[in-house]
This record gives C-alpha cells, sequence and structure tokens, in this order.
C-alpha cells in the first residue's frame, strides 16, 4: 500500500504533503527531524492521508495536492476539522448545529 499524507506541524500551523509506502515511519521520521524539508517544524500531526495500491497512482495524487486546485480540495475535505482547529487555537467553543461546526464566542 502507498500513502499521500498531509501533516499539520504543532509549531507554526502550516502543513506538509508527502507520499510514503509506511505512514508510521514516515510521521515518526518527521517528527525525530529526519526528514530536511520539516525538521525545523516539528512536532507534527497526521490530518489526513488516502491510500493507493499503485505506487505512480499515489505520487501523481501526491502531485495533484500540491496544486492549487489540490489545495482547495483539501481545505474543503478537511473544512469541519479547520474551523474546529482555528477556534480553538483562539479559545473558542465549537458546537455543531445541524449537522454543521458552528463557533461560539
Amino acid at each position: 500500500m502507498y500513502y499521500v499524507y498531509v501533516i499539520q506541524s504543532q509549531f507554526d500551523n502550516n502543513y506538509y504533503t508527502g507520499y510514503t509506502d509506511n505512514l508510521d515511519r514516515r510521521i515518526n521520521e518527521h517528527n525525530s527531524k529526519k526528514v530536511l524539508s520539516t525538521k525545523n517544524r516539528v512536532p507534527f500531526k497526521l490530518v489526513y492521508f488516502e491510500g493507493s495500491l499503485n505506487k505512480y497512482d499515489a505520487l501523481h495524487r501526491e502531485k495533484y495536492l500540491k496544486t492549487a486546485y489540490g489545495k482547495k480540495y483539501l481545505k474543503n475535505r478537511l473544512r469541519n476539522y479547520l474551523i474546529e482547529n482555528e477556534s480553538i487555537s483562539r479559545g473558542k467553543r465549537v458546537t455543531e448545529e445541524e449537522g454543521s461546526p458552528r463557533v461560539i464566542e
């Protein structure tokens, strides 16, 4: 199995999109500062991943998710997470009314 993943830095809240054939090992490598491009932004948490049976399909998907259209897709796909995460960082509560999250001041 091959994975495309998105991790979020707990240091600066920015995201990193990557590809791997071993998701647990790769997240540990990021958090152990073994990845040059992310070593200064640890710790990370996994916020999204997709699995693929074919390596080239996963690589193609990773490239797509790094485009403007791919970032828009992820923003839409992670909408509820982003609303909740942003609210928590501002010290606000999130409630669900009629199936949609809503921020309470």
